[in-house]
């Protein structure tokens, strides 16, 4: 697949898809993460603490990524669309502990 080019367009997406969507796809897996350690029987305060480490790591991988894809719909598709999917998966989980 050939490389999108490099117009100022495509790099305010990509820039805006790293800082936009790797937050979403970040707040969403750390939610997610938080309610499923909780739900297993994890201290509370030890799942929000192994969220946010792993969180850190999982943006800084959805930021690099969306300068390196070929694609940058695709990355928009994947960040913003799996952070809204993990969000409402951990609505879900927090909905049942509740």
């Amino acid at each position: 697949m050939a490389a999108s080019p490099v117009t100022p367009l495509n790099i305010l997406s990509r820039i805006g898809a790293g800082v936009l969507g790797g937050y979403a796809f970040t707040w969403g897996f750390i939610a997610l993460l938080v309610g499923v350690g909780f739900a297993a029987r994890m201290d509370f305060h030890d799942a929000e603490a192994l969220g946010y480490i792993l969180g850190f790591i999982v943006f800084l991988a959805a930021f690099l990524w969306a300068f390196c894809a070929a694609n940058v719909g695709r990355v928009w598709l994947v960040l913003a669309g799996g952070g809204g999917v993990m969000s409402g998966a951990a609505w879900g989980v927090q909905q049942a502990l509740i």
